[in-house]
């Protein structure tokens, strides 16, 4: 008998497992690195080699042969896998020096450096459980954090030294603080000098940040979780820049933002990327490592938020800038001083520089995610079919990754500099769906939409209940030209749904424009685009959808929005799943919340608009509200709150707590389960 696909995605981590990832390419292009799980229901990662001339791939570290025991994490580690939305184990990142000759990972807390040439690995001494260890560009020391002390230890001698230790149990060295790595994609805090002879090193104080307490209801004999949490309105971390030279030298970089973006050591210069709290500007400084002078390279700002774009600053064999940032109408792809792409193309991501030549994603269509590069004279397409896709590129060989609507999984080929492609396997499980996906535009502002259809449904035979599936919110999307993205979705449909998946106002691939629309809002234009969406869509398929029974789900910002759905505008939406969803904004990040809704204290009727808590007499439909209680990210008290608001006003409602679940909700039995509850709660809630 085969595995139902609850249990069978729930296995495989949504089918993830098998999927190539964490490429490196040698700088002479002859071998790639890359991480891969043994087979697509196996949960430890292991690092292989590719060798780009011969195609043979090698296995060259298996966590299992290293004798490391079940893995034991440092809460620190379990805090930044939370953070990335790791969920694999083993070696799940790893850094090589500048020529790919030898990695260095952590596992279990244990620091382990790997010759790749003789696929030999050795466990050093530490002085306690390691945290992001990275070579240094020579090769020849590692260093990492434990305790929050930021070590190097020498490859050679076995000399561990304490290059920064902190001064208080709030204080860390060498690691992002909670809102870089969560709302800025910035998973490091330590940053090598190419000469292999000194580190940039943040020092993160969190003793501002308010003291919060994730309890475990279901096990009292256990002290709850103490976190630092950031919320909207209240302090952050204090953060801090020095240059520690291996020589016992201390050198503050001094800088006036709130936020630390990102930072930068290459040939050319050392670089910091600073953001202010109100997110309106950002500064790009080049540092003297010296005496910790920055220089101002370029300023952007924007009366909305300036985004945070990965990949940048970089620069060129000459030195020439490599940056993004929006002008005219679009995120464009700067060299020097001088914008490269035009407006109509979106630049997503700047992915690598080879040496003239820079590797970057970016949108035209904004369902589409494609790759181009920049020669130095010319735009030229690397993609050229429909798709998503990402690279790397190095020695003038590429990696390409590709997902769409016709291919099953995920496809990785390595393109030699002679144009031999050799393919990358993938060991990913067949989902066992027969995907009937379209996409399309639909509504007054033609939104990018995927309409799922079960695959046993005669067109116009039958209206269907209706289930909207969104997230919603900014710097996401749905509706992406790839299988992976829809398997729920179609798995929903299978149960008798005609699921619809709109992207609104916020998200990205549409222009800085269309995603500054939320501005001072977060409910009303998310709201709106779902309900243009739904009746654009039904327009479209009038015989198919039976609008009298539309139900909505979502988790995180889309729990937000499915909330409000049933909230607002009953009318439409006949009930909803809620899943971790933002109730009150106050109760999230300062960073995220801030961007979009300015300061608590300076706007709070903005924050009333956007929040839940005002509606809560207004509800009349079927709502399941879903919270893992060891959410780091929207804890439970959003909704804990949201319940108590609706008991108050006398609303039935249903509540499915989560024991021990964070908000990746992780665990085989909890997401296989959850898929099976909300189905079983939308057929009752809709009289199917």
């Amino acid at each position: 008998m085969s595995e139902s696909f609850p249990r069978l995605s729930a296995r495989t981590r949504r089918f993830t497992l098998g999927v190539p990832r964490g490429f490196t390419i040698s700088p002479d292009g002859a071998r790639v690195l890359f991480l891969r799980t043994k087979s697509g229901t196996d949960p430890v990662t292991c690092l292989w080699e590719l060798d780009t001339e011969t195609h043979v791939e090698r296995l060259v570290v298996d966590p299992r042969s290293l004798d490391s025991g079940d893995e034991d994490l440092p809460p620190e580690e379990r805090a930044r896998r939370e953070r990335s939305r790791e969920q694999a184990g083993g070696v799940v990142s790893y850094s090589t020096d500048a020529e790919a000759t030898t990695a260095a990972f952590a596992l279990s807390g244990g620091l382990y450096v790997t010759d790749l040439a003789a696929a030999r690995t050795r466990r050093l001494e530490t002085a306690g459980a390691v945290i992001d260890p990275r070579l240094s560009p020579d090769g020849r020391r590692v260093a990492y954090v434990t305790g929050g002390a930021l070590h190097v230890h020498d490859l050679s001698t076995g000399d561990d030294r304490v290059l920064a230790t902190p001064e208080s149990e709030t204080v860390t060295y060498g690691l992002a603080e909670f809102i870089a790595a969560e709302e800025m994609s910035r998973m490091r805090g330590h940053w090598w000098s190419p000469s292999g002879d000194a580190l940039l090193v943040e020092r993160a104080d969190e003793a501002p940040v308010h003291t919060w307490h994730i309890a475990d209801p279901a096990n009292p004999g256990r002290p709850p979780a103490v976190q630092r949490y950031p919320a909207a309105g209240t302090p952050n971390a204090v953060t801090e820049l020095f240059v520690l030279g291996l020589d016992g030298s201390r050198v503050a970089v001094p800088y006036e933002h709130e936020y630390l973006a990102t930072a930068a050591w290459d040939s050319h210069a050392l670089s910091i990327v600073t953001l202010s709290r109100d997110q309106k500007t950002m500064r790009l400084l080049s540092v003297d490592p010296e005496t910790g002078k920055s220089t101002l390279v370029r300023e952007d700002t924007d009366p909305a938020w300036v985004d945070v774009v990965s990949g940048v600053p970089a620069h060129l064999d000459d030195g020439s800038l490599v940056w993004v940032a929006a002008a005219d109408g679009g995120h464009r792809l700067f060299v020097g001083d001088r914008p490269v792409t035009p407006p109509t193309l979106q630049v997503r991501a700047v992915l690598d520089v080879d040496h003239d030549s820079v590797l970057f994603s970016a949108s035209g269509d904004p369902t589409e995610i494609q790759l181009w590069t920049w020669d130095g004279h010319s735009l030229l397409p690397v993609s050229t079919r429909s798709g998503v896709f990402t690279g790397r590129m190095a020695g003038g060989v590429g990696v390409l990754t590709e997902q769409n609507l016709d291919t099953e999984g995920v496809s990785t080929t390595v393109v030699r500099r002679d144009g031999v492609a050799v393919p990358i396997p993938s060991y990913a499980e067949r989902p066992g769906l027969d995907l009937r996906v379209s996409l399309g535009r639909s509504g007054r502002r033609e939104l990018a939409t995927a309409v799922v259809l079960p695959s046993w449904h005669e067109p116009g035979s039958r209206r269907l209940p209706v289930l909207m599936d969104p997230y919603g919110g900014p710097h996401a999307q749905r509706v992406l030209n790839r299988r992976g993205g829809y398997l729920e979705s179609q798995w929903f449909a299978e149960q008798g749904f005609a699921v619809v998946v709109a992207d609104g106002r916020g998200t990205p691939g549409r222009g800085p424009a269309f995603e500054r629309e939320v501005l001072g809002d977060l409910a009303t234009p998310a709201l709106e685009d779902q309900v243009d969406a739904l009746h654009g869509v039904a327009e479209q398929y009038p015989d198919d959808l039976d609008l009298e029974k539309v139900a909505i789900r979502g988790w995180s910002f889309g729990g937000f929005l499915a909330a409000l759905a049933v909230l607002r505008r009953p009318d439409v939406f006949h009930a909803a799943v809620a899943g971790a969803p933002v109730t009150d904004w106050r109760l999230y990040d300062t960073c995220y919340t801030e961007r979009y809704l300015g300061h608590p204290d300076e706007q709070p009727e903005v924050y009333d608009t956007s929040s839940l808590f005002g509606d809560a007499a207004k509800l009349e439909r079927p709502l399941l509200l879903i919270h893992g209680l060891a959410d780091d990210n929207v804890v439970a008290a959003h909704t804990l709150r949201l319940s108590s608001a609706l008991l108050a006003a006398g609303r039935p409602h249903t509540v499915l707590p989560l024991s021990g679940v964070t908000h990746m909700t992780p665990q085989e039995i909890v997401a296989e389960n959850l898929l099976l509850l909300q189905v079983d709660f939308l057929k009752k809630s809709l009289h199917l």
